[in-house]
């Protein structure tokens, strides 16, 4: 090969080769994405303190109030591993926009809402426009940024940024429906949504396969129904205890229909979710820790909110408030994990992050009756808090590694499953094991001994992450480094 020929060839190459620092155009579709993203996860909790006012607003009956929060956590849940990887069939840029620009829509018509059913309909369509817009955001980030450091800082920023966003949901919530009304919390969403939608066309570019296959509506439609009825169950079971027959019914339904849908996928000529992709070992033990990982962190905020109110005596305001000790926590750990991944490893992370979260949730166990505790609380949700945005990062660069672009809408919609089928679990869970141990009992020191039982448990299960990731997980080489 003559020295011309060689020169050209090493510049050609020079210039396809990823970037390795974050170029201006890399950092503004960046921002674009992770405000979309923290928007999405702000939803998941802003409503959650504005329900009662909401209620003797439009004239809910208190038996339907629980709609506004499960009609949004069934459609967000159920809907996601389908819109994923709808958006790798007809294009990511595609869905993303559009599922932005119903999210808008659908938030303006609940802040305007006469009537009950105006709202639930608004929450349905929100939660479709989240099912879809989640996968599809972070599929538009592991393409847009090369696997390895680059990628693995943008997915600590968006782990930081989604989990910091579901606290930032629950103070928000609160300060918008005693300062303003709680229209807002669903009104402030529009003019987010209308900055996004303004310029993510000029900065983020279209990624589509060169030839379209076919929906799997068998496997689209058995996933779908298996998912709904799992989280239909799992909300049954939160709110009328786990022997309720509706819970159960949607539960066995939801585990028959996930069953089938193994099965549709085992004999489909173009399966919607490829069995090798399921039986790929970072892809199925990846999400199984993202799944320990939202379960613990989301029910933790739930049974110290259940704590401070009821057996501290704080409002709903300063509870809320006190966990942005908790959202600080999750920032640092975001920030900390693509370092500590470049240095170490994805599993050693894991198991790290992990260990941190178990011992700092393990230690709140010693909370007392008195607002003394609050010395050992705050602390504790910090750095527990940075251990679990360790997890979660290191389960988003795990489960999305190893895999093509073309599948990444696939490997976005399972993480985004696992992490919103997590939260959706945590709270009925923890509820239960709380209420139980409380021997339904609703004094303070009674709630004060359930929470603690199921803290316990909770570190048991972030433990079982742990256990996991160092069995499953470093017994090979790591995908982050292979």
């Amino acid at each position: 090969m003559s020295t011309t020929k060689s020169l050209q060839v090493a510049a050609a190459a020079a210039h396809e080769a990823p970037p390795r620092r974050l170029t201006g155009r890399l950092k503004v579709i960046l921002a674009v994405l992770l405000v979309a993203q923290f928007m999405l996860a702000v939803d998941f909790s802003i409503l959650n303190v504005a329900l009662p006012a909401i209620g003797d607003d439009l004239g809910f009956l208190l038996a339907d109030l629980q709609w506004i929060a499960t009609a949004f956590a069934l459609c967000a849940a159920g809907f996601t591993l389908f819109f994923g990887r709808i958006g790798d069939l007809i294009g990511r840029k595609r869905i993303f926009l559009g599922s932005l620009a119903l999210l808008g829509a659908a938030s303006l018509a609940g802040g305007l809402a006469p009537s009950p059913a105006v709202l639930i309909v608004a929450r349905i369509a929100q939660g479709l426009a989240t099912a879809a817009a989640t996968p599809a955001g972070l599929a538009l980030l592991t393409t847009s940024f090369p696997e390895g450091p680059l990628r693995q800082k943008a997915l600590g920023l968006n782990g930081a940024l989604m989990s910091a966003g579901f606290t930032a949901g629950a103070v928000l919530g609160g300060v918008l429906t005693d300062l303003l009304s709680w229209r807002w919390a669903f009104l402030i969403n529009v003019p987010v949504a209308l900055a996004v939608l303004l310029v993510a066309p000029a900065v983020i570019a279209e990624s589509r396969p060169a030839a379209r296959p076919k929906v799997d509506l068998p496997g689209a439609l058995s996933v779908t129904l298996g998912l709904l009825g799992v989280v239909y169950g799992l909300t049954r079971a939160g709110e009328h205890g786990w022997s309720e027959p509706l819970a159960l019914t949607g539960l066995l339904a939801g585990a028959v229909l996930l069953v089938v849908f193994y099965l549709v996928e085992r004999r489909a000529a173009q399966p919607l979710v490829p069995v090798r992709v399921l039986r790929k070992r970072t892809v199925a033990w990846g999400n199984v820790l993202g799944l320990l990982a939202f379960v613990t962190e989301t029910s933790l905020v739930y049974l110290l909110t259940l704590y401070m109110q009821k057996t501290l005596g704080f409002s709903a305001l300063a509870a809320g408030l006190s966990f942005g000790v908790l959202g600080a926590g999750t920032v640092t750990g975001g920030m900390l994990a693509p370092k500590a991944i470049a240095r170490t490893s994805t599993a050693a992370v894991l198991i790290g992050g992990g260990l941190l979260q178990a011992v700092f949730t393990a230690v709140l166990i010693f909370l007392g009756d008195t607002p003394t505790s609050m010395g050992l609380l705050l602390p504790a949700t910090f750095l527990g808090g940075v251990g679990n945005m360790l997890v979660i990062v290191g389960f988003m660069v795990t489960a999305t590694t190893g895999l093509p672009d073309h599948e990444q809408g696939l490997a976005t919609g399972l993480a985004s499953m696992s992490q919103q089928v997590g939260i959706t679990m945590g709270t009925p869970i923890m509820s239960a094991i709380a209420t139980a141990t409380a021997g339904g009992m609703a004094s303070a020191g009674a709630i004060l001994h359930g929470v603690t039982a199921a803290i316990a448990v909770n570190a048991v299960l972030v433990l079982l992450g742990v256990l996991l990731a160092a069995a499953f997980l470093r017994t090979r080489r790591d995908p982050a480094h292979a």
